[in-house]
């Protein structure tokens, strides 16, 4: 699988932080009933390697990623979990290097131009952009657009369900990733209706 068609399952991955492995399943469930299939578990959370197991095994309509990757230990376990890609803030070469000898595919993290020309010399041509809001959001992915005409971006962080469809009318932005579909609130408390009803909004910008 290239990253780039991760785009082709909706316009939003959402960012999903598990703390619980209790919520995993139920979290996965929500999301794919309100016709969001590419979940981004993040790497943030001791249990997130075993959410992603489980998310796995049990929800075979999900497509799971890992998300937070920054060590090639981070690519390993992710592998080992059962992650069908793989998400860094960042960009290294060792990293890159890491996710193609073990074929697990890659979305790097860029927010600068040069960041862009060491991930995009070494092969990746879909980048996240992160923090996208942060770093200059809309006007720098237009900025992006000249010298990088070749290149796609997913801008995470910032982004809500308000600015989501500006971002997505950029050219150069055929997703984008989010963490307003999995709010901690309704996660613990089970309000996992309410988490498909977030992700059906997402789903139809």
């Amino acid at each position: 699988m290239k990253t780039i068609e991760l785009a082709e399952y909706g316009p939003v991955i959402p960012v999903i932080v598990i703390n619980h492995i209790d919520e995993a399943i139920p979290l996965a469930e929500a999301l794919i009933e309100g016709g969001i299939r590419v979940l981004e578990v993040t790497l943030r959370t001791e249990c997130a390697l075993k959410a992603i197991e489980a998310i796995t095994k049990n929800v075979p309509q999900a497509i799971v990623g890992a998300g937070t990757l920054r060590t090639s230990a981070d690519a390993t376990n992710a592998k080992l979990a059962g992650s069908q890609f793989a998400v860094s803030p960042g960009y290294t070469s060792e990293m890159g290097a890491i996710c193609r000898e073990i074929d697990l595919p890659l979305l790097p993290g860029v927010s600068t131009g040069s960041e862009v020309m060491v991930a995009n010399n070494e092969g990746y041509k879909f980048l996240k952009l992160f923090p996208a809001v942060a770093v200059g959001g809309i006007s720098l992915l237009k900025g992006f657009s000249g010298p990088f005409s070749d290149v796609k971006f997913c801008p995470t962080g910032g982004i809500t369900v308000d600015s989501a469809k500006d971002f997505l009318s950029l050219p150069n932005v055929p997703v984008c990733g989010g963490t307003w579909l999995t709010p901690k609130a309704l996660v613990e408390k089970e309000k996992w209706a309410d988490i498909t009803k977030l992700a059906k909004e997402a789903s139809t910008i």
